[in-house]
């Protein structure tokens, strides 16, 4: 008779563990490269924020003869900027929507009553971001600047987006007589 041989086919905890840590690397990687795709499409969707609104400021200009005006103050749907609503006379840009555009775009990462939960990279740190975190608006009737103000994600030096004041804290749209507010 034969001796039945017991050979035991299974994983050792060794294997195991380089399984279970290739996973982990594969997941981490997929998580990054999922982030950095969103960011991207965040700020994709600020500059045509941007280029919306000043579509839409120009056609005001041309039946109006100016610009809406803030009385040089920084309008927002922010905090930081008055909390103005997205239409009407008291919206951030004033006057601009509904007529010349459907409704003002909110930031991509806003939320709630226009509070952003992104610390941003503005200046003064986390709390600054919340309080002023959002598209902002100033006009002296001539002149305008709109910008995303502590909300895009990425800051390329070949952007023509960048606020020459401020280039790592918002990108902007901008008069020429504008374009060191």
């Amino acid at each position: 008779m034969k001796a039945i041989s017991q050979h035991n086919k299974s994983f050792t905890l060794i294997e195991l563990l380089i399984v279970v840590a290739i996973i982990g690397i594969l997941a981490a990687l997929i998580i990054v490269s999922v982030n950095s795709a969103a960011a991207k499409a965040r700020d994709a969707k600020r500059v045509e924020d941007l280029r919306n609104i000043q579509k839409a400021l120009a056609l005001y200009y041309t039946t109006n003869g100016s610009y809406p005006s803030t009385s040089g103050g920084w309008w927002g749907n922010c905090p930081g900027g008055g909390s103005h609503p997205v239409s009407g006379s008291n919206g951030y840009v004033p006057n601009l929507a509904p007529t010349y555009i459907p409704s003002l775009p909110l930031d991509p990462r806003q939320g709630i009553n226009g509070v952003t939960t992104d610390t941003g990279n503005c200046p003064g740190g986390a709390n600054a971001s919340f309080i002023w975190a959002c598209y902002l608006y100033q006009s002296n009737g001539v002149d305008y600047k709109i910008e995303a103000n502590c909300t895009p994600e990425s800051y390329p030096a070949n952007n023509p987006f960048l606020d020459p004041p401020h280039p790592a804290a918002e990108w902007a749209i901008y008069t020429p007589g504008a374009a060191n507010w």
